[in-house]
């Protein structure tokens, strides 16, 4: 079987199982966040917070919530990795310096799950389980919590309350990401995924030594990293390494876990407003750009000219020979195109174009699908931006879902779409302009400029993974893609639940044989339209100086 072939099929068969899951997840997401029962588990855990999952909450209320167990769980983290070196089941390690504890715990919980560090060289078993796999279920929850919210804002009318954070925060946990992760746990484990509390062990002789492995609780953590699209490996290998990514099927798996649930929110948006058509047309929209960025990259890794490459089959450079350029092309865009930050491949060893691809789709915002949550709400953010386009084309008050999309709604939707690349290319600017961060850079000219760009991007994206050759273990890097993290994860999340706070106040009006229909592919295809243009009219300076460069140059 050819190289192309074997990834054209292993694209259906992931396409295949989107689909089957597609309408049950969907559906049982929508009966969750709709729920008026609260299990017993939930309860107790209701009862040691403090909080009442009964009382309604108005958008700054909510915002208030967010940010205050975003904080604690900063300080928690942060705390946690200083104490490493009194901890047990440290392994021998250190406390974790002041610099990279502030990043790691800002990157796990903003949901990026960037890594300046070798997690086996560096963290210890209660760190990597009780601190980072933790982040990994609740901030992913959080992200699901404000694209709930968001939902509720064109659902409901009249009324400025947006459900309840608390509610919504134990329910995503408890209902939806740990059930599939005991699940998916159990299929990484069949796969060979190693699960246990070892400590570091050494094996093998080999020239000049013997060499250590780490125990771990790896497959709990892994399924989550992919599920609630963080992204930290357990490994500095990440996906690629044979503990976490066993093969073949494994790594299908861990596609198909990074995509589920973003794609699966798009149904649970149309149940809960009431159309599920509205849905089906988020869902074309991003699933067209998806696919599209996935051919691109197949494309370009796989087309290419000398012997070496064509006896490879394609570009082998950085990818692992279980996997191939087919496999490793679908999970670099999954990883990118939504927040997981996951790598089974050394990105930076793509072709030009292919590292541009990956650049492009964490400036997208990541929405197609996007991360878990955020993917939801970036994409209704843009799908508000287009029919205010269409609206200012035919001298029309823009509406969608029956709201009207008046100047306080668009200016939050402005806002949210300028915070992330003002953050991304001011700190790039900085980086390239002061004389010490380009110090870090492992290459020069046009791949040296991709290396920050991609890792500011990366940062503010909150998407995590790495363009590789870039010390960002330094004071500077650690602190401003700290920064960049959590300004690019809670900013946009004020915007949100400003703008649906706003929604939920509004009349709704009432449909007219003048207003846009939004669930055509007329429709899709202006919005398909939109994000690309708004993204491509914003990094395109950027990126003509870096990927696109460094392709037309190879």
């Amino acid at each position: 079987m050819s190289p192309v072939l074997a990834g054209v099929l292993q694209l259906l068969a992931l396409l295949a199982a989107l689909a089957l899951a597609y309408r049950p997840l969907g559906d049982y997401m929508a009966k969750v966040y709709s729920s008026q029962k609260h299990y017993k588990p939930e309860k107790w855990i209701y009862k040691a917070i403090g909080a009442n999952p009964s009382a309604e909450m108005r958008w700054p209320a909510y915002l208030r919530g967010v940010l205050a167990f975003s904080a604690v769980s900063v300080l928690f983290l942060y705390a946690l990795q200083r104490a490493q070196g009194v901890l047990p089941g440290s392994l021998g390690f250190s406390a974790i310096d002041p610099d990279q504890a502030f990043n790691t715990a800002a990157s796990f919980v903003a949901n990026t799950n960037w890594q300046s560090y070798a997690g086996e060289q560096a963290m210890g078993h209660v760190v990597q389980t009780g601190g980072l796999a933790v982040q990994n279920f609740v901030s992913a929850a959080v992200g699901m919590a404000v694209a709930v919210a968001l939902v509720r804002g064109f659902a409901r009318s009249r009324t400025g309350e947006l459900g309840n954070f608390w509610a919504d925060l134990v329910r995503g946990t408890v209902r939806i990401l740990i059930p599939i992760s005991i699940v998916g746990a159990l299929v990484l484990v069949a796969c060979g995924a190693i699960q246990n509390f070892a400590g570091i062990h050494e094996v093998g002789q080999f020239t000049g030594g013997t060499q250590q492995w780490n125990g771990g609780a790896v497959a709990s953590q892994e399924v989550i990293k992919e599920l609630g699209t963080n992204g930290g490996g357990y490994f500095n290998a990440n996906s690629a390494h044979p503990f976490e990514n066993p093969t073949p099927f494994s790594n299908l798996f861990e596609i198909f876990l990074i995509l589920v649930i973003p794609f699966a929110l798009t149904r649970t948006f149309g149940r809960m407003v009431g159309s599920l058509r509205q849905g089906y047309a988020i869902l074309a929209t991003m699933a067209t750009i998806w696919l599209g960025f996935t051919a691109l990259m197949m494309w370009t890794e796989f087309a290419h000219h000398g012997p070496a490459l064509q006896a490879a089959g394609g570009a082998m450079e950085g990818k692992e020979t279980r996997f191939g350029v087919g496999a490793s092309a679908i999970f670099s865009v999954a990883t990118t195109l939504t927040s997981t930050g996951a790598v089974n491949s050394f990105h930076s060893s793509y072709t030009g174009l292919g590292g541009g691809i990956q650049l492009l789709g964490m400036q997208l915002g990541e929405i197609a699908p996007g991360g878990v949550g955020s993917g939801l709400y970036g994409m209704l953010v843009m799908a508000i931006i287009a029919v205010f386009i269409a609206g200012l084309m035919v001298g029309r008050t823009p509406e969608y879902l029956g709201k009207k999309i008046g100047t306080r709604e668009i200016k939050l939707a402005a806002c949210y779409i300028l915070i992330t690349p003002a953050l991304v290319l001011c700190f790039t600017a900085a980086a390239m302009a002061l004389p010490t961060p380009p110090h870090s850079m492992l290459n020069s000219g046009a791949h040296g400029f991709s290396e920050v760009l991609y890792a500011y991007t990366s940062g503010a994206n909150n998407n995590g993974s790495a363009f590789g050759g870039l010390n960002a273990d330094t004071q500077w890097y650690n602190t401003t893609i700290g920064l960049a993290m959590l300004l690019g994860r809670f900013l946009p999340m004020v915007f949100v639940l400003a703008l649906a706070g706003s929604l939920a106040e509004q009349k709704p009006v009432p449909e007219t044989a003048g207003t846009l229909r939004t669930d055509k592919p007329l429709y899709t295809g202006l919005l398909v339209g939109t994000i690309l243009i708004v993204t491509g009219l914003t990094y395109f300076p950027a990126l003509a100086l870096g990927p696109l460069a460094e392709g037309l140059a190879s």
